[in-house]
């Protein structure tokens, strides 16, 4: 990452050509996606055939402790614009076109319900709609659990080989994982410049600074009430985390992720539930990022919004940030839409994309560190994570 910083900064140039590097090295990592949550999701059910029950039990769990989590998030991206006042000064003189193309894209509950059914196994998975896939596993598996005999053997057998091939076929990627970090992160400082930094620093800072607050004021205090191992989970989690925040992808980090939660000690299926359903509906950096983005274009163009309009906006961006993560540039559509809807300027969205890289980064990563601690948590309410020492 550090060798990346600094040939983006010092030959920009050459950077933009590394750009091929980073995007095979993504195209490997997404490959193994699909597989291997299909897999494993199916052998944690259909192995549990006795206990079906349990598969609703955790759905209901982790449903209630995203909201309670993503709700948080949104108040703390709150509270840190109000006090920081990043938007201050801030002029909005580029166009509003992006801004108006992003709106375009209407999210309503009725797409979302609709988007959870998969038309096609294969098709969701050329998409690598992580959903899709999660939703079809889990009837899959549900299925073959009702099935008698050898044939149910026969199938667990063969996805539980698969898993275990799909595991190593990670680790054979990852050999290549520096070199596509590398080649991400210089590409992206080559071609955004860290001069544009300097105009929007102030909303640069302020969401790396709610976030860090955020893992301190949210993310610690649970891992402490649920008496998992702080400093072990860090740790674990690092390595994931660095690659979603050098690639801005969540799911450059998904396998590794769940490789190394398992070897953490939750259960796989657990993990393997919670973690993909979480890139829909736990997005904590991207909702708090929403909440900041929003507030901020409010005080560029100099509009004072009451607190009833924050809160109002904040439920806005609480319902239509669900289950969208198949969207393209899914922030960006979420803000443009609400903004819309709250008679603020689209021209806001054309000044944050300038920067909108690096704020990427950031959210990205803690999306990522948010769903590992939550299959940790609920791996902790389900009675199945090892005591240790915290």
């Amino acid at each position: 990452m550090v060798l990346g910083i600094l040939l983006g900064w010092q030959f920009p140039a050459q950077a933009r050509h590394l750009k091929i590097v980073s995007t095979i090295f993504l195209h490997l990592i997404k490959c193994i996606i699909v597989p291997l949550i299909f897999s494993t999701l199916v052998v944690g059910i259909a192995g549990h055939a006795n206990d079906l029950k349990a598969v609703g039990r955790l759905a209901v769990k982790s449903l209630v402790y995203f909201e309670l989590v993503t709700t948080l998030a949104l108040f703390i991206g709150l509270a840190a614009v109000n006090i920081f006042q990043p938007g201050a000064g801030v002029q909005l003189d580029k166009p509003a076109e992006p801004g108006q193309q992003l709106a375009s894209t209407k999210v309503t509950l009725e797409g979302v319900l609709e988007h959870l059914a998969p038309q096609s196994l294969f098709d969701a998975a050329a998409r690598n709609d992580v959903l899709q896939v999660v939703v079809f596993a889990i009837l899959f598996g549900i299925a073959l659990a009702r099935v008698q005999g050898s044939a149910r053997d026969t199938m667990l057998n063969f996805f539980e080989a698969l898993s275990q091939v799909m595991f190593k076929f990670t680790g054979i990627v990852m050999c290549f994982a520096p070199f596509g970090v590398g080649a991400a992160i210089a590409f992206t400082i080559g071609q955004n410049g860290l001069g544009v930094l300097l105009g929007l620093g102030k909303l640069v800072a302020t969401l790396y600074g709610a976030l860090l607050a955020f893992v301190l004021f949210v993310f610690v205090p649970i891992l402490l009430l649920a008496r998992i191992p702080v400093r072990k989970f860090f740790q674990t989690v690092r390595e994931p985390a660095l690659l979603a925040f050098s690639t801005a992808s969540s799911e450059a980090a998904l396998p590794d992720a769940l490789r190394l939660m398992e070897k953490f000690g939750v259960p796989r299926r657990i993990v393997s539930f919670v973690l993909p359903t979480g890139y829909s509906f736990n997005l904590d950096g991207s909702t708090l990022y929403l909440s900041l983005a929003a507030v901020f274009v409010a005080q560029a163009a100099e509009i004072h919004l009451s607190l009833a309009e924050q809160l109002t906006m904040m439920l806005t961006l609480m319902l239509t940030s669900k289950g969208v993560a198949a969207v393209p540039r899914a922030s960006l559509v979420i803000l443009s839409g609400t903004l819309t809807t709250f008679g603020l300027p689209l021209e806001g969205v054309s000044v944050i994309m300038g920067v909108d890289a690096f704020l990427d980064m950031a959210r990205t990563s803690i999306n990522l560190v948010g769903n590992c601690l939550a299959s940790a948590v609920m791996a902790r309410w389900e009675g199945e994570f090892p005591e240790t020492k915290t």
